[in-house]
């Protein structure tokens, strides 16, 4: 199974209150264990014009909506922009299937801050992480169900509304949806 570029979307019986809802932007799944972005909760609490203020970057277009979101519960400090991939910055730039790129980088931020760079982005602070085999076996509990990850979904401003459009791509109605799991 591979998860690249792929969409995680919690069940409703996920027993983390981190991840209740979240719909997760797979960046990275290999042997050696996984890394996403949780795409739908964002931080009302930071705004981007002042967290590139913090960082010491003058902006003249206000980031052009980018939303700081909650990416995760690991490294809660540190930043990445998941973005389109019409933007690189070379080496630094980790593309990603499905049409995606990942920036970890102040240049990103420059970028943005100039009216320039990707087309579409989202910044997060944090991520969630994997160890080998971890997130397979969360799937085969039944904590994570798995869909294509559409653009206009993971970039919508809609985030309150991610959730349930990320189920309605597997034609699950979000109101039918039981928290009880089971194998038959």
């Amino acid at each position: 199974m591979d998860l690249n570029g792929k969409l995680l979307i919690a069940m409703p019986a996920m027993g983390d209150p981190r991840f209740e809802r979240a719909v997760v932007f797979m960046c990275s799944h290999s042997p050696e264990g996984a890394m996403g972005l949780i795409v739908n909760k964002p931080r009302p609490d930071i705004k981007f014009q002042a967290l590139l203020a913090q960082v010491g970057i003058r902006h003249s277009t206000g980031g052009r909506g980018v939303g700081v979101h909650y990416g995760g519960p690991v490294e809660p400090g540190r930043g990445f922009v998941l973005h389109s991939d019409d933007y690189s910055t070379g080496k630094t730039t980790m593309q990603v299937a499905g049409g995606y790129g990942m920036t970890a980088t102040v240049e990103v931020l420059e970028a943005l801050a100039r009216g320039a760079g990707p087309a579409r982005a989202l910044m997060a602070l944090g991520y969630a992480g994997w160890g080998p085999g971890q997130v397979e076996a969360e799937i085969l509990r039944n904590d994570w169900l798995t869909a294509d990850a559409p653009q206009d979904l993971v970039f919508s401003a809609d985030d309150g509304g991610k959730w349930g459009a990320a189920l309605r791509l597997l034609r699950i109605d979000p109101l039918t949806l039981s928290a009880a799991a089971g194998r038959a």
